[in-house]
């Protein structure tokens, strides 16, 4: 009886892999029926049950998932050869269950309308608009460097701790719901990852655990980083599992927040894409615009990149390219190069909306 139940576990994973598949082509019902029906009560239950917990629950659950499988090999390290079809059933229908759940509880977000389409914007742009937004990033990035440290040129260090920022962090969703009501935020789950320094190995800043919710931050990335790479795992809790589209989001909701620190590493945030985007295009023009940057803004921007540097290893490039495979497999066709399309939503929210 036990081994037909599994059979009929393992033997699911077609029919709902097709379903999948079948829904992908449907954005507006999913858009409708889940990232605004279904998808925002399992996201607040998980929140509200997981988010008082001080540390990650699903990253304990992960390190116990692993220990219990590597048991589970070397316990049936014999069975695997002499019943091989029954070992394979548990394997697959263990799979079957864990791709179920993960697309109930997150990951049919994948397949939701484009935000664009949502917000009326446009998903081009012209080179001379990507120009005019990214002087326009400049002026006000530059102004709050100024506020913040004076006619100084040295990098900002952000004096909040990082537990502090991310306690900080749900009062810019909290801004940004007067404007776009969606977008509204609580309760808040995010913590820092207890995997932190293999997630700096693997050249990862944070991630949202799709299975309990909770947004995971890498406690070793620099201060300066935090308070966007916080809100951007944040969007993903809203249902925008697109990286672009969270990029987008949690730029705004750090440029929106009340702390002077939050605007600036978000309108930073949003001037680096421009700028790494006019550097493809232009180089000449990219050394221009840089030359006309407060030197302390790329001083930040080179900390971020010194400290990533620090951590290069042979493995990131190859979980890179796993990472980028797993986005192509979620309608992300560009993979990891989908991040640099945060720029046309950038330039033309600019556009209709004041720096």
């Amino acid at each position: 009886m036990l081994k037909n139940i599994k059979l009929g576990i393992a033997l699911s994973i077609i029919p709902q892999y097709l379903l999948i598949k079948w829904l992908s082509g449907y954005p507006e019902f999913i858009e409708t029926y889940y990232s605004n029906g279904f998808y925002p009560i399992i996201s607040k239950i998980f929140r509200y049950t997981l988010g008082w917990i001080p540390f990650s629950f699903g990253d304990l659950v992960y390190a116990l998932a692993i220990i219990y499988i590597i048991r589970w090999f070397y316990v049936n390290r014999k069975r695997i050869i002499k019943d091989t079809k029954h070992w394979v059933i548990d394997v697959v229908s263990a799979v079957s269950i864990i791709y179920f759940a993960f697309h109930l509880f997150w990951a049919l977000n994948y397949y939701r309308l484009p935000l664009h389409k949502n917000l009326n914007l446009k998903a081009n742009y012209t080179t001379e608009q990507l120009i005019s937004v990214t002087k326009n990033l400049i002026q006000k990035s530059n102004s709050i460097y100024f506020e913040i440290a004076g006619n100084d040129t040295l990098k900002i260090d952000i004096p909040h701790s990082k537990s502090t920022v991310l306690k900080l962090a749900p009062l810019g969703y909290e801004r940004l719901k007067n404007t776009f009501p969606h977008l509204e935020y609580h309760p808040k789950s995010v913590k820092k990852s207890l995997f932190s320094y293999p997630l700096t190995y693997m050249g990862f800043s944070g991630y949202l655990n799709p299975l309990t919710n909770e947004a995971q931050i890498d406690a070793m990335i620099p201060i300066y980083l935090f308070p966007t790479t916080t809100s951007h795992e944040m969007a993903h809790q809203l249902g925008y599992a697109a990286e672009n589209e969270a990029n987008f989001i949690g730029c705004l909701a750090a440029i929106n927040h009340d702390d002077i620190y939050f605007k600036y590493s978000g309108y930073t945030f949003a001037l680096r894409f421009c700028l790494n985007e006019i550097f493809k295009r232009d180089e000449a023009l990219f050394e221009e615009l840089c030359s006309i940057t407060n030197k302390g803004i790329l001083y930040n921007y080179k900390e971020a990149r010194d400290f990533w540097d620090a951590y290069d290893n042979p493995l990131e490039p190859l979980l890179k390219i796993t990472y980028s495979s797993y986005l192509k497999a979620n309608k992300q066709a560009k993979g990891m190069e989908s991040y640099s399309y945060v720029v046309a939503l950038l330039v033309n929210y600019f556009e209709k909306n004041s720096i």
